[in-house]
């Protein structure tokens, strides 16, 4: 078999198993498992011992054990509830095969009289006398029983025999590919194929053993698949030639000059790297990530600008319609008035959105800023030269690649994420994509200072809130549920919204995930214009919104979050020139992680040090719900204990670019991984 056909075997359908139906195919599906591929990927949890066979006289009670045995006897009563029954004997005593729900035909198929059988189950007492009830491993050839029977976490419906049957077919049909690394490569894992490794996977003595060298080694492949998907992505997007922007450097920095503080170093290097592309003939397809705070929009405006000044139009998409408008604000402030901008929002009127988007296709426009909707097939731009996408983290790959496509050939693409996103992370999730990163804060912006509170000392917070009310401060009080629950022991903004009205008469208002989108608009913008004082809300205030004037934040069941989330929510404040204050809640019944992570957060305010340590605490697939945002979930290969292959996979993947190898030969492992959606056209 060639490598092609090797690899289409294992992405078959299931049906072509021997004993897998329809309804067992539909079974897997519900578990994800849409292949033979797949399937592979269910690892043994542990493992059950039928290899040795037992006499009857030395059966263990409660224990699984194998015993030959040869029926003497059926008795079926007539009974309906009452089981059938086969005695069976050895020469050393008797036992009794018990079965529930069985048919008198499917009994005397399975266990003929006086034919010698071997089966294998739980062993029972009943009467004085020895029982297996309702045995699944039943066979003449004693063989396929006395072995060593893999136990998965099954779906339901799905035997455990059937499941090890099923993986047996497929591993004694793995096929054996050409090797695709490189002999530098291969060794570094001890020169294991990738056949053999998938074999020694699913051996029951090799349960866990995470340090091997054939779990590495498909780690790795896990690993480089995607960064060399990530690789090809990138090589197809500087494929494109586009028209290059000139760069008015005077215009920019006449502009920069006019600004009320001046830019850190970070942010001055973010912006260089982001003009070199702009004035490529190269499509940029860039991620401008920076920590909370860091100043990432006046960067982004700042290449709008350039964009403009060499006769293209911009679009600027947030998240929201209030974010939108604060960049557009924003953008209104800092503009000369000879640059043409506009905002589309829900609330923008029918007319008056035509006549906008009739400008804009007449280039009449220069920047638009709004939420999804400006990039509607409605939406058409004369000459679109940039899209900026504000807090798009939530953007997989496969919808990152059609908006590159979507603006044209000559329009660039600049994501920002105020997410600080720990390095072997941000090489899987943003491997597509250049990264410029702003670590540094403003000079103008003060630290928050974070304490920690017991609930029971609510008083003593209530009385910091009234003092920070009389000096004509705002505050945010998060809480991780919506309603109160029964069974977690979380405060629910619902009521504590109740709870602080009674206490600050006409000061509370309360926002979650459950208002309606009109109404979210409404609160967010009176608490700006500073109408209330104290707004309750979930966590759906974490995304960037500046509130100049709220400087306290208060964070209930804080060790309900990770660190990453707190460290976020935490940014909501400090945004003004006032001293700010995070102060995070808990009950007294702390786990030592939670100890650990308020203490980091109360030590450092450096998002990025704070995910790397929220990573090691809590797991790559929980920061800031990653698991649920569709961003790749590895089988095996975890970026806290496999950071090592990561940089060799990274540094493998720059050997290859330098080179400009063929990748043909890697065609299996892009195909199995199931990124060819992605990259389809390698012969």
């Amino acid at each position: 078999m060639n490598n092609k056909t090797n690899y289409q075997y294992l992405l078959s359908d299931l049906s072509t198993l021997k004993g897998v139906g329809i309804k067992t195919k539909n079974l897997l599906k519900k578990r994800n498992i849409n292949n033979l591929f797949d399937l592979l990927w269910k690892l043994p949890k542990s493992y059950t011992d039928r290899s040795l066979s037992s006499k009857i006289k030395d059966l263990k009670i409660g224990g699984i054990q194998t015993v030959t045995i040869v029926p003497q006897k059926y008795n079926f009563p007539r009974v309906r509830k009452l089981p059938n029954r086969v005695l069976c004997n050895d020469e050393t005593g008797e036992i009794d095969c018990v079965f529930f729900n069985s048919y008198e035909g499917y009994i005397k198929k399975i266990l003929p009289l006086g034919k010698e059988i071997t089966v294998s189950g739980k062993i029972g007492h009943f009467r004085n006398k020895y029982q297996i009830t309702n045995p699944k491993y039943i066979s003449e050839d004693s063989t396929l029983i006395k072995q060593v029977h893999n136990k998965y976490s099954l779906t339901d419906g799905v035997s455990e025999k059937i499941y090890n049957k099923i993986l047996k077919q497929i591993l004694s049909n793995l096929p054996d590919f050409i090797e695709w690394h490189s002999e530098n490569i291969i060794s570094k894992f001890q020169g294991i194929s990738w056949n053999k490794s998938i074999k020694e996977l699913h051996k029951p003595e090799n349960i866990g053993n995470y340090k091997s060298n054939f779990y590495q080694r498909l780690a790795f492949d896990e690993i480089f698949s995607t960064f060399l998907v990530n690789s090809q992505i990138r090589k197809k997007i500087k494929r494109v030639k586009k028209k290059n922007k000139i760069i008015n450097i005077n215009k920019q920095n006449s502009l920069i000059k006019n600004l009320d503080f001046s830019l850190t170093n970070d942010q001055i290097k973010s912006l260089n790297e982001i003009n070199k592309d702009l004035s490529s003939s190269n499509k940029m397809f860039r991620l401008l990530q920076g920590d909370v705070g860091s100043g990432k929009t006046i960067v982004s405006l700042l290449a709008a600008l350039n964009t403009i000044n060499s006769g293209f139009q911009v679009a600027l998409m947030a998240p929201t319609e209030i974010l939108a408008k604060q960049h557009y604000n924003l953008g209104k402030k800092i503009f000369s008035t000879n640059i043409n901008l506009e905002l589309i929002s829900g609330k923008t009127q029918y007319k008056e959105k035509k006549e906008i988007l009739k400008r804009l296709e007449d280039k009449k426009i220069d920047i638009i800023f709004g939420t999804h909707a400006i990039f509607q097939e409605k939406v058409i731009f004369k000459k679109l030269g940039l899209i900026i996408i504000d807090e798009q983290h939530k953007f997989g790959v496969n919808q990152r690649k059609k908006l590159s496509d979507k603006g044209g050939i000559d329009c660039d693409v600049l994501l920002m994420t105020a997410t600080p996103i720990p390095r072997t992370l941000t090489m899987t999730i943003f491997g597509d994509m250049d990264i410029s990163i702003i670590r540094e804060k403003p000079k103008n912006r003060k630290p928050i200072k974070t304490y920690s509170k017991l609930e029971a000392k609510i008083d003593d917070v209530l009385k910091f809130i009234n003092k920070q009310i009389k000096l004509d401060n705002q505050i945010f009080w998060v809480c991780p549920l919506i309603e109160e629950s029964k069974k977690l022991d979380h405060s629910s903004a619902i009521m504590k919204y109740e709870y602080l009205k009674k206490k600050f008469p006409n000061q509370v208002s309360l926002l979650h995930g459950k208002t309606d989108l009109e109404e979210k608009n409404i609160i967010l913008n009176d608490f700006l214009n500073n109408k209330f004082k104290i707004l309750v809300s979930t966590t759906i205030i974490e995304v960037g919104i500046d509130f100049p004037n709220a400087n306290v934040i208060i964070i209930e069941n804080a060790n309900k979050f990770g660190l990453s989330q707190l460290h976020q929510l935490r940014g909501r404040v400090g945004r003004g020139d006032k001293d700010s204050t995070c102060i995070l809640m808990f009950k007294s019944n702390l786990s030592d992680n939670a100890k650990k992570r308020i203490k980091i957060l109360k030590d450092s305010n450096d998002g990025f040090l704070i995910s790397e340590e929220d990573m090691k605490l809590r797991g790559f697939g929980d920061i800031l719900g990653f698991k649920q945002s569709g961003i790749k979930n590895f089988k095996l290969a975890d970026p806290i204990h496999n950071s090592d292959l990561f940089l060799l996979a990274e540094k493998e993947i720059r050997r290859i670019e330098k080179s400009n190898e063929d990748i043909r030969k890697f065609k299996p492992l892009i195909k199995l991984y199931d990124r060819a959606d992605i990259i389809n056209d390698i012969n």
